[in-house]
C-alpha cells in the first residue's frame, strides 16, 4: 500500500478553540509579536516546537500510574537507568528535568574562558550554556548544509576539514570536547551519517578530545542512516542507534523529543571522574541522582518512550508526515530547506519575503503572518535567534533566515497538516504586503524567548 497510516488509534481528544483573524490580531499585538507570549489556547495548530509536545501512549500512561515516588533508589529510576544504559552503552546515567539542565551541568564542569567547543551546529540553549561559561561555541557545518536548496542525504554532517584545522590551531586544553548534534536542528533538522560520526570521533580522539552527542533526536537520525547510508538497510533502528552512541564518550539528551515524553532528559557519561563531579552538581541544582528533578512517573514515561520511538512503524509514519508537508509546500513554490528533516519543515523566510532585510527579521515577520492568517504558531530560526551584536554594537545577521514548522509526535492528523499548507499558500498570495519588525525590547540572552517586537 502507498498510503502510510498512523500506527495508532486516537483514544482521547483535546478540543481546539477556534479563533477569528480579528481576535488573533489583538492576541499578537498583546504578545509583542513574539509567539512565545501567545497563550496556547489561542493557537489552532501549535508548531512552535516538538519538545515536550508528544502524545503519550497507553503503556506510558500505565507507567505513570506505576511510578515509584521514593526520594532515593526508586524502582522507576532503575528501570529508566537500565533502558538508557542499554541504548547508549554508557556507564553513568544522570537524570535531569530536561536537556538544557544536562547541558548546564556538563559545560559548567568542562567549559571556561579561552576555550572553544566545536559542533556541526549548536542549537540555542547549547550555545547559551557554553557562552555563559565564557567559552566560544563554534559551528562547523558541512558545505552542503549551507546550501538550503540542494538535496543531499546528510546535510547535518560535521565539516571534518574545518574541525581538523580548529583542533590543530587550538592546541592542548583549549577544546574540552567536540559536540555533534543528531539530527542537526539549527541546520534544518538534517541528519548526520554514521561515517561522519565515526570520522568525527577518530579526529577528536587523535587530539585527545572526547566526543559528545546532543542526542535528543537520535532515533530520527538512526532512521535516516538506515534508509540512506550503505550497509545499514538490514539493521534494526536499535542497532543503528547503539552504533551511533558507541562512538561517543558522552551525550546530553532531552527526552522531550525522541523520548516521547512531556518532560525530562539525562546526561550520559563514560568518564568516572567527570560523572562523580556531575553528580555533585546534579544534587545542587536538580536533586538526588536517582530522580534528578523528575517524578518517578516521568522516569517511567521516558523509559517506555525510549523504546517506543525505535518502533519502525512509528518512525515510518513520523518521517512521512514531515515529508508530506514539505512536498506540498515545494510543489506550490514555497522555498524550504531541502530535503525535509526528521522533525520539522524549515521555510526559507529570506527567499519567501525578499523585500524584508535581515535587520527587520523576515523570519519573525513570517511567524507573525502564520499566526494572524491561520492561528498557526511557529518559531523563527534566523537573526532573532542567532544574529548578534558586533564589537561596536552593529547588527550581524544570521547566515539564514528560517521559520521552523515543528511537528509534534503522535498529535496531528493529516487534515491538520493540509490546513497548514493552505494557510501558507494564502500568505504567499499577498506576501509582499507583510512588513518587517524591530525590537521593542531586546533580551540580553536567548532573546527569541522573551524579546518583544513592533512593526518596522
Amino acid at each position: 500500500m502507498k498510503t502510510i497510516i498512523e500506527p495508532f488509534r486516537i483514544k482521547m481528544v483535546e478540543p481546539i478553540r477556534m479563533t477569528t483573524k480579528r481576535e488573533r490580531a489583538l492576541v499578537l499585538e498583546k504578545a509583542g509579536y513574539n509567539p512565545f507570549f501567545i497563550p496556547a489556547e489561542d493557537c489552532l495548530i501549535d508548531l512552535l516546537t516538538d519538545s515536550g509536545t508528544s502524545a503519550m501512549s497507553t503503556e506510558q500512561w500505565a507507567g505513570v500510574m506505576r511510578g515509584d515516588e521514593s526520594y532515593a533508589g526508586s524502582r522507576s529510576f532503575f528501570r529508566f537507568e537500565g533502558v538508557a544504559k542499554s541504548l547508549t552503552g554508557m556507564r553513568h546515567i544522570l537524570p535531569t528535568h530536561q536537556g538544557r539542565a544536562a547541558e548546564r551541568i556538563l559545560f559548567s564542569l568542562v567549559a571556561g574562558r579561552d576555550q572553544v567547543i566545536p559542533s556541526n551546529t549548536h542549537f540555542d540553549t547549547t550555545r547559551a550554556n557554553i557562552e555563559f561559561q565564557g567559552a566560544r561555541a563554534e559551528d562547523l557545518l558541512c558545505d552542503e548544509g549551507n546550501d538550503l536548496a540542494v538535496r543531499a542525504p546528510f546535510k547535518g554532517n560535521m565539516n571534518l576539514d574545518a574541525l581538523k584545522r580548529l583542533l590543530e590551531a587550538a592546541g592542548p586544553g583549549r577544546v574540552p570536547l567536540v559536540m555533534l548534534t543528531v539530527t542537526n536542528n539549527a541546520a534544518g533538522g538534517q541528519p548526520v551519517s554514521m561515517a561522519n560520526i565515526r570520522a568525527t570521533r577518530d579526529l577528536a580522539k587523535s587530539c585527545g578530545v572526547p566526543l559528545f552527542l546532543d542526542a535528543c533526536r537520535f532515533a530520527e537520525n538512526a532512521w535516516f542512516i538506515r534508509e540512506r547510508e550503505e550497509g545499514y538497510r538490514d539493521a534494526s533502528l536499535m542497532e543503528v542507534a547503539r552504533e551511533m552512541f558507541s562512538y561517543a564518550d558522552g551525550c546530553t539528551m532531552s527526552a522531550k523529543k525522541d523520548g516521547l515524553s512531556n518532560i525530562g532528559g539525562f546526561l550520559a557519561l563514560n568518564d568516572d571522574d567527570l560523572a562523580a563531579r556531575a553528580r555533585s552538581m546534579l544534587i545542587l541544582t536538580e536533586g538526588f541522582p536517582t530522580y534528578g528533578g523528575l517524578a518517578g512517573r516521568d522516569l517511567e514515561a521516558i523509559a517506555q518512550g525510549l523504546m517506543e520511538v525505535l518502533d519502525e512503524d512509528y518512525m515510518r509514519y513520523r518521517i512521512r508526515s514531515v515529508e508530506f508537508l514539505g512536498e506540498h509546500l515545494t510543489a506550490a513554490g514555497v522555498p524550504i530547506v531541502e530535503p525535509p528533516g526528521g522533525h520539522a519543515v524549515y521555510v526559507d523566510a529570506g527567499r519567501f519575503l525578499p523585500h524584508i532585510p535581515p535587520h527587520e527579521f523576515p523570519g519573525q515577520a513570517l511567524v507573525c503572518a502564520l499566526y494572524l492568517e491561520g492561528g498557526i504558531r511557529a518559531v523563527e530560526i534566523g537573526s532573532v535567534m542567532f544574529g548578534r551584536r558586533g564589537p561596536d554594537g552593529e547588527f550581524v545577521p544570521a547566515r539564514h533566515e528560517l521559520v521552523r514548522l515543528a511537528i509534534p509526535r503522535r498529535v496531528l492528523t493529516q487534515s491538520h497538516v493540509e490546513y497548514v499548507v493552505e494557510v501558507i499558500l494564502e500568505i504567499q498570495k499577498h506576501r509582499e504586503e507583510i512588513r518587517g519588525l524591530r525590537f521593542a525590547r531586546e533580551a540580553p540572552i536567548l532573546r527569541h524567548f522573551t524579546s518583544t517586537f513592533e512593526p518596522a
